[in-house]
C-alpha cells in the first residue's frame, strides 16, 4: 500500500529537473533577467531590487517550478576572466540561456566571440539555446534581424539543435515569460528524445 501511494505521490507531485546556464557578457542584463524570471513564476517571491543588482562576481542561483518541470537556473558571471569557468558547467545543463546587451554595438563582437566558444562546446551538442537581445526598450537599440545578421556565421556550430532569437527588456520583464515557457517545452522534449549515437555505451 505505502509503496502504490508512494508511487502517486511521486507521479502526481515530483517534477522533472533540468538546470539552465545563463550566460553572456558582464552588463548584458543577465541577473536582472533571472530576477525577473523568479518573480514571475514564484508566486511568494520578494525579488531584489531591480536597481541594486551589481556585477556577478561567481554565480547566482535560482529555481522555478512550470508545470511539472523545475528549473534551476545557474547566471554566471560574464567578465572575461570568468568566461573560462563556464564549460565547467556545461555537462550539467539541460538549456542555455544567452543574453546580448543590444546596446552595446562596440562590444557586439566580444560577445560573439563568448557565444561561438560556448555553442562550440562538444559538452553542449543538442542542448536548446534561447537568445535574448536585451535592453530593446533603448532607443536606437540593435533589433533582433540586426543581431542575427551579425551571429549569422555561427549558424553551423548551432546546428540542428532548438534554437530562437528573442527580444527581451528585462528590466520591465518583456520577453521573459515567452522565453521561459518556450525553453520549458524544449528541455521537457529532450529528455523523451533517444540517446545520441555517441551516447550509447
Amino acid at each position: 500500500m505505502y509503496t502504490l501511494l508512494s508511487g502517486l505521490y511521486k507521479y502526481m507531485f515530483q517534477k522533472d529537473e533540468f538546470c539552465i546556464l545563463i550566460l553572456g557578457l558582464d552588463n548584458a542584463g543577465k541577473t536582472t533577467f533571472l530576477e525577473q524570471t523568479k518573480t514571475k513564476f514564484s508566486k511568494h517571491y520578494k525579488g531584489m531590487s531591480l536597481s541594486k543588482i551589481t556585477t556577478t562576481v561567481g554565480l547566482n542561483i535560482g529555481t522555478i517550478d512550470v508545470g511539472k518541470a523545475r528549473l534551476m537556473f545557474w547566471d554566471l558571471g560574464g567578465q572575461q576572466e570568468l568566461q573560462s569557468l563556464w564549460d565547467k558547467y556545461y555537462a550539467e545543463s539541460h538549456g542555455v540561456i544567452y543574453v546580448i546587451d543590444s546596446t552595446d554595438e562596440e562590444r557586439l563582437s566580444e560577445s560573439k566571440e563568448a557565444f561561438e566558444k560556448m555553442i562550440s562546446s562538444e559538452a553542449l551538442e543538442g542542448v536548446p539555446l534561447l537568445v535574448l537581445a536585451n535592453k530593446q526598450d533603448v532607443e536606437n537599440c540593435l533589433s533582433v534581424p540586426d543581431i542575427k545578421t551579425s551571429f549569422s556565421d555561427c549558424a553551423a556550430k548551432i546546428g540542428k539543435r532548438d534554437c530562437l532569437v528573442q527580444s527581451c527588456t528585462a528590466l520591465t520583464g518583456q520577453g521573459v515569460n515567452e522565453g521561459i515557457e518556450w525553453m520549458v517545452k524544449c528541455v521537457v522534449r529532450n529528455i523523451h528524445r533517444p540517446p545520441r549515437q555517441k551516447d550509447i555505451t
